[in-house]
């Protein structure tokens, strides 16, 4: 009995701890992800039978006076927009539906569009998507600023790459690669995801520049959610003394650049690690699926709404640039088969596309399950 008074006593806190955030960020990600594609595809006149926020049953929604039916759906995995011709929410086509069409909905059919127009539909999802966390990554610089400790150098590991290279307290980072680092957790941000690959660091020891090559070592340590996941390290830290760190305030413009940058790092630094997990160089222990993404939001919303909408413009990101993977079923894998119908000058077969499809889904299966597993381990 005590057993499950406590069940239903913790009830309230899971819904506002973990249920609230987390379809809070899935809805406002997936919303804006395909608006991009819904916005672009009302400009080409294509008819849209729905928008979908969740997979599987409809739990609400209403139908617009362009007869598409906007609706939530009970499975909260993402989303999808399916016009007239589509056999599915992945957007195949489907000629049965399409032969049943009226002359005037065939003229607004997805699949008889031009190559252009189909193209501009399929690629605004992930445009959306980037702008979306953009836009948050500005309103937050401008809102916010900046602050933390600066890039000099309060301490050396002994044995560590740093002090083997030859790096002293009082050095100061001010480049990593030829990026700027201003704060130490440009530093930290860098060398984490760069794995063990050999960087070059710009330091200012006292009015002397110095370009020190240096090689992190991979070390397992705990990403703050009770996770052990490999990170890059070369043995530094910064000054524990809140006195001495930056503050840094942005104008609406240094704050739209300050966002540029740091969706171009999230970019970057993603497609680094795929290609280092991809050639042997990196773990996937990386990797999440739906349960670690959900801890993910619910250890940031735990700090406020910053926090909040900061990791949905991350997730953002993510989503934009994983849906451009050449993968059939993703956006970018239409975009590939749009790539090679401008080529040959003809949609490749049905078979092909039936037979790409069924890869795509086993691929994307793969990777979840692979995921998931991740996700497990994580409460281990």
């Amino acid at each position: 009995m005590e057993l499950i008074t406590q069940i239903i006593t913790s009830i309230p806190g899971v819904i506002t701890g973990w249920v609230l955030p987390i379809l809070f960020v899935m809805t406002l990600v997936v919303f804006f992800h395909e608006l991009g594609h819904f916005m672009v595809a009302r400009w080409c006149n294509v008819t849209i039978d729905a928008f979908s926020i969740g997979f599987g049953k409809e739990i609400f929604g209403f139908t617009d006076k362009r007869n598409t039916r906007w609706k939530f759906c009970w499975i909260p995995l993402g989303g999808y927009v399916k016009f007239a011709d589509d056999a599915n929410a992945a957007s195949a086509a489907d000629k049965e539906a399409f032969e049943k069409l009226t002359p005037e909905q065939k003229a607004g059919a997805f699949h008889n569009k031009p190559l252009w127009q189909k193209s501009l539909v399929v690629a605004a999802g992930p445009i959306a998507s980037f702008l979306l966390g953009w836009v948050i990554f500005t309103g937050i610089h401008y809102a916010k600023g900046q602050q933390g400790p600066s890039t000099l150098i309060n301490f050396v590991v002994k044995d560590s790459p740093a002090e083997k290279a030859g790096i002293l307290k009082g050095d100061k980072i001010t480049h990593i690669n030829g990026t700027q680092t201003t704060f130490f957790n440009d530093i930290f941000r860098i060398i984490s995801f760069s794995g063990e690959e050999n960087l070059k660091l710009t330091i200012l020891r006292e009015k002397e520049v110095l370009t020190i090559p240096i090689t992190p070592e991979l070390k397992m340590v705990d990403n703050g959610m009770g996770r052990e996941i490999s990170m890059g390290r070369i043995g530094v830290g910064p000054s524990s003394d809140k006195t001495t760190w930056i503050v840094e305030k942005y104008t609406l413009l240094g704050a739209a650049d300050a966002a540029k940058n740091q969706t171009q790092f999230i970019i970057t630094s993603t497609l680094g690690y795929i290609s280092k997990l991809l050639t042997g160089r990196e773990s996937i222990d990386k990797l999440n699926g739906p349960v670690g993404i959900g801890k993910i939001v619910n250890h940031f919303s735990g700090f406020g709404l910053v926090s909040t909408l900061y990791i949905a413009g991350l997730l953002s990101v993510s989503i934009g640039l994983f849906n451009l993977f050449p993968i059939p079923m993703l956006d970018g894998g239409h975009l590939l088969f749009y790539a090679v119908e401008a080529i040959r000058g003809k949609p490749a077969s049905e078979r092909v596309m039936e037979y790409s499809f069924r890869a795509g889904l086993a691929l994307l299966l793969g990777m979840m399950l692979l995921a998931t597993k991740n996700d497990i381990g994580w409460f281990n």
